[in-house]
Parts: structure tokens; sequence; C-alpha cells
């Protein structure tokens, strides 16, 4: 019960800070590409790659770990949001954003979460 509830809390504060950051990024672009959640999806897989890569190191005991991956950096990434708008991409014709959004999303997620990895291991 202790690691639900410290999984829940990490998931709302994520999906809280989710949802201001991808509407924020998203009112500044006056296009149907889904910038918001492209945006916070690269945030987060950044942030993990830093998180996982400061408990190997022994710097998080295991309930900051479920607490910040898997609680917020599970609430506040969107992958679920970006299957969602690829598919009303797709039916909507517009297969040039869909397309680019799904090798942006993908290539830059998994260069963002290498890097936040990385970081941690120059130090």
């Amino acid at each position: 019960m202790r690691t639900l509830l410290i999984i829940g809390t990490g998931g709302f504060i994520g999906s809280i800070f989710r949802y201001l950051i991808a509407r924020s990024v998203q009112e500044k672009f006056e296009t149907v590409f889904p910038y918001g959640t492209l945006s916070v999806n690269i945030i987060g897989c950044l942030l993990i790659g830093i998180i996982l890569s400061w408990s190997e190191r022994g710097g998080l005991n295991a309930d900051w770990r479920m607490f910040l991956a898997t609680g917020i950096c599970g609430g506040f990434t969107t992958f679920s949001a970006f299957s969602n708008e690829t598919l009303s991409l797709m039916r909507d014709g517009q297969w040039i954003y869909a397309g680019t959004y799904v090798v942006i999303s993908i290539v830059t997620g998994l260069a963002a979460t290498f890097t936040g990895y990385s970081l941690l291991k120059l130090i």
C-alpha cells in the first residue's frame, strides 16, 4: 500500500505538470502539430534518464526511484496521448505531420533519455 501511495502521489504531480507544460507550449503555436505533447515526452525522457542513472549510482533509494521514475515521470510523459494524436493526424489525412511526429518523438526521446542517463555518468 505504501508503494502505491508513493507512485500515486508522484503520478498526481506529474500529470498536473504535463497538463500545464503541454498546454503552455501548444498555445505558442498555431498548428495542428502536437508540440505540447512532443515537448513533455522529450522532457520526460530526459528526466527518466537522469533519474535512472542517479539511482544506479546509489543516489536514490527504492522509494524515491518509484516516486520520481514511476510516479512523476509516468504521470508526466504522455505516450498514450502521443498514440491518440498520431492516429487523429492520420485519420485527418495529415500523413506528413503524423510521420514527422512519430520520427521526432522516437528519435529525440531516445536521444534525450541517453543524454539524461549519460549526464550523471560524467560527474
